[in-house]
């Protein structure tokens, strides 16, 4: 990764027509403080691995180098996300943005900043189903499914075991409600019933009097959609502290070894749910980030991989880092005809496209964007067990 050029504001660099030997600024702005910051640091580096590759090939326009631009999106604070976007587009002249992470950001990002200014966005993370309506002129792409997806996912896993009775409580933002909301329709319409759900806010000291109310509601099992490094946990710890509850069912903003770090040995036998898939796309991925990575094969590690590669596909697709030539590029490398394109093999579709030929990238997470640019996408169904995320199976 030391190889990879990162651009500060004092020394952007024009992006938006480079030529062989230029750099190519891109966007990659993630929560890095807040509520995931367990998770974002190996999300950019499978990013940045992504565009070390390309760079390495040296067969980007004949030699042009992508360069990262790193910026926070806090994942919670809309106003500083946005501030920091715009330093992106306008300060540093990032082509394209991988990113952003948290729904609610990247729906700001969006609407406020990069489609105003014909930015494409692929975010490896953002899934509330709101974000699918978004009037984004074909700006907007990416790799993980929507939570509308999800939901139902979740509702299938309990059903399977037999979990009739469910609390639920959701971090109090656009992915929480989003979840909550997607998971609680499809749980009802299995036959399922849902005993409480409650927001739950983040930041807090205490959250005693959220894990009451879900107590008093009862339930067999209580969903947790929320975030590892926040107040998902908290929920967690308080419900454990107090016996309200001994098993939890987790959303993918969950999903993180910090969690059972701080847990412990009690979050044995919960179980949740997470985009991404076991093929052998995932599987390379996880040995090229060996090293690179704290967590190979952690969330969205792929989807962050597969963003990235996509906005160098489609640079080289139009022959041009222009951004509107990005924006109507994407979802023809994405997507079929063309020669299948896996982690490690950004040289030989790099050269496909330069010879005229076309690719159709499957990645590490099975890319295939549909509807309005979004994943139809793949879920691991986990549970802890002896202090480790183990798929189950994948739906």
């Amino acid at each position: 990764m030391k190889k990879l050029l990162m651009a500060t504001a004092a020394s952007a660099l024009l992006a938006t027509t480079a030529l062989a030997g230029e750099n190519i600024n891109v966007g990659v702005i993630l929560g890095f403080t807040g509520p995931i910051e367990s998770l974002t640091p190996d999300m950019g580096a499978a990013a940045e691995l992504a565009m070390k590759e390309v760079n390495d090939s040296g067969k980007l326009l004949d030699g042009a180098t992508l360069v990262s631009v790193r910026a926070d999106s806090t994942c919670i604070d809309s106003a500083a996300a946005t501030a920091a976007a715009e330093r992106l587009i306008t300060s540093d002249h990032v082509a394209a943005i991988m990113g952003a992470d948290c729904s609610g950001v990247t729906g700001a990002i969006a609407s406020n900043v990069a489609v105003p200014n014909g930015v494409v966005m692929i975010s490896p993370s953002a899934t509330s189903p709101a974000l699918s309506s978004i009037d984004d002129n074909g700006l907007f792409f990416r790799t993980a499914p929507s939570d509308a997806r999800q939901g139902q996912v979740m509702a299938d896993v309990l059903m399977d075991k037999g979990i009739k009775e469910v609390a639920v409580t959701y971090t109090n933002n656009d992915y929480g409600k989003g979840l909550a909301d997607a998971f609680e329709n499809a749980f009802k319409a299995a036959g399922g019933t849902i005993t409480i759900s409650a927001a739950h806010e983040d930041g807090k000291a205490d959250y005693s009097a959220e894990v009451g109310a879900l107590a008093s509601a009862g339930g067999d099992i209580l969903a947790v959609l929320g975030y590892a490094d926040q107040g998902g946990k908290g929920i967690i710890q308080t419900a454990l502290d107090t016996g309200a509850f001994d098993t939890f069912v987790l959303g993918d903003g969950m999903k993180s070894d910090a969690l059972i770090e701080a847990i412990g040995p009690d979050l044995n036998g919960s179980i949740g749910t997470q985009p991404g898939s076991a093929g052998e796309g995932a599987k390379t991925l996880a040995k090229m980030l060996e090293g690179v990575a704290d967590t190979p094969d952690g969330p969205f590690t792929a989807e962050s991989y597969d963003a990235a590669a996509l906005i160098a596909l489609a640079i080289q697709a139009g022959g041009s880092a222009d951004r509107a030539s990005i924006a109507a590029n994407v979802l023809n490398v994405a997507n079929a005809p063309g020669e299948k394109i896996y982690p490690g093999e950004l040289d030989k579709a790099l050269q496909i496209l330069k010879d005229g030929g076309a690719v159709d990238y499957e990645g590490a997470s099975g890319v295939e964007l549909i509807g309005p640019g979004e994943a139809a996408g793949s879920y691991q169904e986990y549970e802890i067990i002896d202090g480790k995320f183990v798929v189950q199976r994948i739906r």
